[in-house]
């Protein structure tokens, strides 16, 4: 078993199991927040997308990022999300979520912020900062 000083936040948020069901929750919750699908270019990728095809591609993303062996599939965070128009709203709804999701889990807080720290590097890509 790896120390805490050695070894990577995947190893310390459990892997990829722990990880996806971390994410199964998150996107469950994200998938029908009426906070994100008042925009309705969320409200129709959430309905276009299948739950689980994001859910999969979200842990690769999650695993990648921490430190493990899965390597992400998916298009970029700027390809995937600047023709949706979300606003600062909605970014701190989602993760408002995020933080719920990680509240549930008892995901301890040097991992937390951690994550967010990961989450808020991909803000710039993900918010269209015109809409305030």
């Amino acid at each position: 078993m790896p120390t805490q000083a050695n070894s990577t936040l995947y190893e310390r948020l459990g892997g990829v199991y722990s990880i996806a069901a971390v994410v199964d929750d998150f996107i469950d919750r994200i998938m029908v927040d009426a906070r994100l699908n008042i925009n309705p270019r969320v409200d129709e990728a959430h309905h276009r997308v299948t739950a689980s095809g994001f859910k999969y591609l979200v842990t690769e993303l999650v695993c990648q990022v921490t430190g493990g062996p899965q390597q992400y599939t998916g298009r970029t965070m700027f390809d995937s999300h600047h023709h949706l128009l979300i606003s600062n709203q909605e970014w701190l709804a989602f993760m408002d979520d995020f933080q719920q999701t990680l509240d549930k889990f008892k995901v301890p807080q040097q991992e937390q912020d951690e994550l967010k720290v990961i989450v808020e590097s991909t803000r710039s890509d993900i918010v269209d900062t015109t809409l305030g």
